[in-house]
């Protein structure tokens, strides 16, 4: 199987590369570099010359409080690269896997949140990548659009090398406990991508590792896990933090992996196994 994976410098899809290739499959990664995706007659070109059997898209502007100043590059970046990317894959006859995001929902259900609850976002980071949801579906039951979050890998940044930076420079450290969801690691996320490809999935998925927590008690995890004392780490609510962020955040960012347990596929390990791994 041919594969294009774009945002391949990412730490989602160098992963996704990676796990891919090692599965047999001939995998063709770009950067930014290799293929800008906001720019519609360079994607036309690259799919046209590569002509892959899908196209797994992890790029994506993912700066939310850079996006909530800047509306109109957020949606150029996750929204109308995708529009490009579905008339490329139209165009070869490519299926589409596209990564989105927690952040469509405004956070205020009591309960997780199922692949067929209505979208809210909040913010302009979220409302550019559910436009980008919606630009995937356009491509019909070629495309699945694969919600996860609060994502973590051995690559790029992401709130565990932020966690253990902050760690070794500072006594005390003091994250929000009003805000909880499913820490998701590349390295599984990556391999079960290609397991809902296989399985010929379509439309909306959502797929996370296992395990609620707070931002307060993710920290405290990554901290243990480092060996060091998780009382260092004490909580705080979001409206006392200094600066405020630009960019609001949902409260509750758990999402209920139903369709892959009704599709039958295992459901992603215990969060905290991938963390100390």
């Amino acid at each position: 199987m041919r594969v294009l994976v774009t945002g391949a410098a990412g730490q989602l899809g160098i992963d996704v590369v990676r796990s891919w290739a090692v599965a047999g499959d001939e995998v063709v990664g770009l950067d930014r570099a290799g293929l800008d995706v906001t720019d519609r007659l360079d994607v036309l070109r690259v799919v046209g010359e590569v002509k892959p059997d899908v196209v797994v898209n992890c790029a994506a502007w993912t700066a939310v409080d850079a996006c909530e100043a800047d509306p109109d590059r957020a949606m150029v970046a996750n929204a109308d690269a995708v529009a490009h990317l579905v008339e490329a894959c139209d165009a070869v006859s490519s299926r589409l896997v596209h990564i989105s995001t927690d952040y469509v929902f405004d956070g205020t259900l009591d309960r997780p949140y199922r692949e067929d609850d209505t979208p809210n976002p909040r913010s302009v980071y979220g409302r550019s990548k559910l436009a980008g949801e919606r630009a995937a579906l356009e491509l019909g039951e070629r495309a699945v659009v694969v919600r996860t979050s609060w994502v973590c890998g051995v690559h790029g940044s992401n709130m565990v090398k932020t966690v253990l930076r902050l760690a070794a420079e500072r006594p005390e450290l003091a994250f929000v406990d009003d805000q909880i969801g499913h820490p998701t690691f590349t390295q599984d996320l990556a391999p079960l991508l290609r397991r809902m490809f296989e399985r010929g999935m379509q439309g909306v998925v959502h797929a996370t590792n296992q395990g609620a927590v707070s931002w307060f008690e993710f920290a405290r995890e990554v901290v243990a896990a480092a060996g060091r004392d998780p009382a260092m780490v004490r909580p705080i609510a979001t409206s006392d933090l200094q600066p405020p962020r630009p960019a609001p955040r949902p409260a509750n960012s758990v999402l209920e992996n139903r369709l892959l347990v009704s599709a039958g596929i295992p459901l992603l390990r215990h969060h905290r196994e991938a963390l100390v791994e």
